[in-house]
Order: structure tokens, then sequence, then C-alpha cells
């Protein structure tokens, strides 16, 4: 209330720059907020609706449970997104086969996957990078913005002082300190943007760092039918399992 307080007077004596840079940041602002709670909603359903699928997908016995939790459910988060792909592309190599013309027909089954989970991991950064740019354009904008206005205030403070004729500093530190709230405006509108910038660009790469990883997996299981989670592996079982089948291979080579 004490911000909005100060705001009153340089607003109500304000010309029409003044009050459209005003505007304009005010505008940054609500688009800001609105994309940060936005985004904020959206992060929580997403982190939890995939928490839920992962957890399905690797207690499920067999490709056949998995289809069925996409299929009651849809695609709610990127892994589920990116099974989905998956299940299409081996819907079409079994139904098409070799009907399926050009580039398609030449590739071989595992690059068409691999295509097809590419695809869904694209598709997946486009839809996390939304609206990023606007809050990028805020945060690196806004500041000037205020300062323009900052300094077309002084000049009209400064301009009607010297009109009047008094020197004072009374006369002169009400106007001109009315002008500089402009920059305090254009900062706290770039500040919550930057940082949401910051944390959501963080965000973006941790999940897309993990769904590249989840592909892998994906792919071996729909390439194999078997399901094997490499990064919650025991390294000391992984290392027993590569002597024991080196020690086979000398021995038949023996």
């Amino acid at each position: 209330m004490e911000a909005l307080a100060n705001l009153s007077p340089l607003i109500a004596h304000a010309d029409g720059v003044i009050r459209g840079t005003f505007v304009i940041l005010l505008a940054a602002s609500i688009g800001s907020w609105t994309l940060i709670l936005t985004r904020l909603v959206s992060g929580i359903r997403q982190r939890r609706a995939s928490r839920g699928f992962l957890t399905h997908f690797w207690q499920a016995a067999s490709i056949e449970e998995i289809a069925q939790w996409l299929r009651g459910r849809g695609v709610t988060d990127p892994f589920s997104h990116l099974v989905h792909h998956g299940f299409n592309a081996v819907d079409t190599l079994r139904t098409r086969g070799r009907e399926v013309a050009g580039v398609i027909a030449s590739a071989s089954p595992d690059e068409f996957l691999t295509r097809a989970l590419r695809r869904a991991i694209e598709q997946d950064r486009t839809r996390l990078e939304n609206g990023l740019t606007f809050l990028a354009s805020v945060a690196s904008i806004a500041p000037f913005v205020g300062l323009f206005g900052t300094v077309w205030g002084i000049y009209h403070a400064l301009s009607a002082i010297s009109a009047a004729g008094t020197n004072t500093l009374e006369a002169v530190a009400g106007p001109v300190g009315e002008a500089l709230i402009m920059t305090g405006v254009g900062l706290a509108v770039a500040i919550p943007a930057a940082l949401a910038y910051n944390l959501i660009a963080r965000e973006n790469a941790k999940t897309l760092s993990q769904l590249n990883a989840f592909a892998y997996d994906v792919f071996a299981f729909l390439s194999t039918g078997v399901k094997t989670d490499l990064g919650s592996q025991d390294a000391r079982q992984t290392g027993e399992r590569v002597m024991s089948l080196a020690a086979r291979t000398r021995g038949q080579v023996a």
C-alpha cells in the first residue's frame, strides 16, 4: 500500500509518456506473474504425474500393463509421452511393415524407433520452453523501460522547477524523487522475471536430462521386451558380472 501511495503523486502529475511507461511495466508484471504461477502449478502436477507413471512403469510386469495405463489415464507428463511415441512407432512397424514408403521404408526398425523417441523429446522441449522468451525479455528490458521513465520524469520536473523560478532543495527533491520511483518499478518487474527464468530453465534442463536417460531404457524395453534401469544398478554387481563374463571368454579361447 505504501508503494502505491508513493506512485500516486507521480501518476497523478505525470504526462502521457510516464503513464504509458507505467502501463507497459504493469502489463509486463501481470504477464510475468501469470506465467510464473501457471508454470508453478503445472510443474507440481507434472512432477506428481511423472513419479506416478515411472513407478508404474518399473513395476509393470509387461508391455500390456503399461499400455493399459496409458489407455486409462492418457499422456500426462513427458515420460508417458515418450513411451506413447515409442508404442506408436512399434505399432507402425508391426501393422504396416514395408508398406511404409519413402525414408521410413529405407530405415531400420531401430532407426525408426530412435527417430520417434527423439521427436517426442523435442516436442517436450518446445513445450517446456514455452514462455521463457517472454520472461527473458521482461527481465532484460524492464529496467531500461523504468530508467527511461525516470529520465523523462526528471527532465520534466526540472523544466517545471526552472519555469517556476525556484531552485531550493525542497522544490527539487520532491519531483525528482517521484521520478526515480520509475526505476524502482522497472527493477520490481525485472527481478521476479529473471529469478523465475533461471529456476524454470534449471528445472527444464533437469527434466530433459532425465528424459534423455529414460529414452535409452524405453528403447531397450521396446526392442528386447526387458526393462533395465541402468542408473539404479549396483556397480559391484555389474563388475562381478563383467569379470565373470571375461573369465568365461578366456576359458573358451583357451
